[in-house]
């Protein structure tokens, strides 16, 4: 999960997140994150996710991205990397983690225990008699 906070344009101050990859950032309707900025191409970028070297970002052909302030048609994107893309500024953030539910492992751990304590209540019953 990747976060992409706003920094400039019209929806300065937000943070959209991104679930699935690739991720399509442009003017098009079809973009999972789509901007009217000045200087924005329909597709103008994607953020895929490499097994071997992490988030990747892939511009189209002559589409300008800069990342970091160094123009890129190809990088790999590390945690605060700052975009630029037309007149807009993104800054790219892992995504926070999860937790995952822990309720039935806590059950599981409390029913053991009853188990145990019952089972060592019935044998000193069993022995005392």
């Amino acid at each position: 999960m990747v976060q992409l906070k706003i920094l400039s344009g019209k929806k300065a101050g937000t943070t959209w997140v991104g679930r699935r990859f690739p991720v399509r950032v442009g003017r098009d309707p079809s973009c999972d994150l789509q901007f009217e900025e000045h200087g924005v191409w329909n597709e103008h970028f994607r953020i895929g996710l490499n097994s071997s070297a992490g988030f990747v970002l892939e511009t189209q052909p002559d589409a300008l991205v800069t990342a970091n302030g160094q123009p890129v048609q190809r990088a790999v994107l590390r945690n605060g990397d700052t975009l630029e893309i037309g007149a807009l500024k993104l800054q790219f953030w892992l995504g926070e983690a999860r937790q995952r539910g822990l309720r039935s492992a806590e059950r599981l751990v409390w029913a053991v225990i009853l188990a145990v304590s019952s089972g060592q209540i019935a044998l000193a019953y069993w022995l005392s008699r």
